[in-house]
């Protein structure tokens, strides 16, 4: 495969950058960052070199297979429509785009021109979450899914967090941000597929230097078989713990027959059953290491199988995500207008 980067402004990619480069399947072919001084930062700091300064020169100029893009969040559907009217596979850091009509545009141009579109959706290579998949859904040790909660919490880390988190009309907000993993792996995990969103707030809790920042992110939504999810993608982790705490990324599945659950920091799966008298640990089986680009190959070759991340996969996320944001920001401005 033949890859060229397009924008390099979250860590996200730069792991994905120097994993690859890892490799020997995979060419890099062209760097761009549109950005003079983050070019000029990631050259002092890792001797980058780039081959362009617009996404624009790199398309016309440079044979590739597929583009990876790392923007700014509210860039990245406009770079990720250039790149497949240029008939290149994307591969995007999440969230892959802010706005309704980039999601259309790019759902229609992979529709039409059979390309593929994928994402780093890495809770998927998590060995907590590949178990609790096994157990749920190849051993059905819960019956079927009733409810799930989730904790997505994130620590704020402001000062090493990129400063266009906090710039006006950049970010696009923390549910299409974080949730969006949520979006992705519960189905995966349950089987079941996302079928409504019922409720989703953001509030501003902890930056009233930024109010339009919102750093508070809860929803509530549904799957097909009507089981219920709660989750909270809030910036309310402490900033000196990281990202070491049990809480990040914790997932409760409550079942038929019992309970499960793990979360990424976990090293084992706490399972409860109907029937028996204490719950007990699992062990975790082997995780992924960039398992999503594993299976980008493969739903490029056409050889994905049921459990490989695939280009619906990743819209109906986005698309989910997408939704959720706009409920959220709809019910800010019914409350400001009642307020009025």
């Amino acid at each position: 495969m033949r890859l060229a980067f397009i924008g390099f402004r979250h860590d996200h990619i730069l792991a994905l950058y120097q994993a690859i480069r890892e490799q020997n399947d995979i060419e890099i072919v062209a760097l761009c960052e549109p950005d003079a001084g983050q070019r000029r930062a990631l050259t002092e700091r890792l001797g980058m070199r780039f081959s362009h300064d617009t996404p624009k020169s790199l398309l016309q100029d440079v044979e590739c297979d597929a583009v990876a893009i790392g923007d700014v969040y509210a860039r990245r559907g406009a770079l990720a429509i250039q790149a497949l009217e240029a008939g290149r596979h994307v591969l995007s850091d999440k969230p892959i785009c802010t706005e309704w009509s980039e999601w259309r545009r790019i759902d229609a141009l992979c529709r039409e021109r059979n390309l593929r579109f994928s994402c780093q959706f890495d809770l998927r290579d998590c060995a907590p979450f590949i178990g609790a998949r096994r157990l749920i859904r190849d051993e059905n040790l819960l019956g079927r899914i009733l409810g799930v909660q989730f904790g997505g919490q994130h620590p704020l880390m402001r000062q090493s967090r990129p400063d266009w988190y906090f710039q006006p009309g950049l970010h696009g907000g923390t549910i299409n941000d974080i949730a969006i993993h949520a979006f992705d792996v519960i189905p995966w995990i349950t089987g079941s597929p996302v079928s409504r969103i019922q409720a989703a707030r953001t509030w501003n809790a902890r930056t009233p230097d930024v109010p339009f920042f919102r750093d508070g992110a809860q929803l509530l939504f549904s799957l097909d078989n009507q089981a219920g999810v709660i989750g909270d993608v809030s910036y309310f982790s402490p900033d000196s713990q990281g990202y070491a705490l049990p809480h990040y990324w914790r997932m409760t599945f409550w079942g038929e027959k019992g309970m499960l659950e793990t979360s990424c920091c976990a090293d084992s799966l706490i399972l409860a059953l109907e029937g028996e008298a204490k719950p007990r640990a699992v062990p975790l089986p082997p995780g992924r290491r960039l398992g999503y680009l594993e299976d980008f190959r493969h739903d490029i070759a056409g050889t994905a199988k049921e459990e490989t991340l695939t280009t619906i996969d990743v819209l109906t996320a986005a698309r989910f995500a997408l939704l959720a944001q706009k409920e959220a920001d709809r019910s800010e401005s019914a409350a400001h207008s009642s307020l009025a």
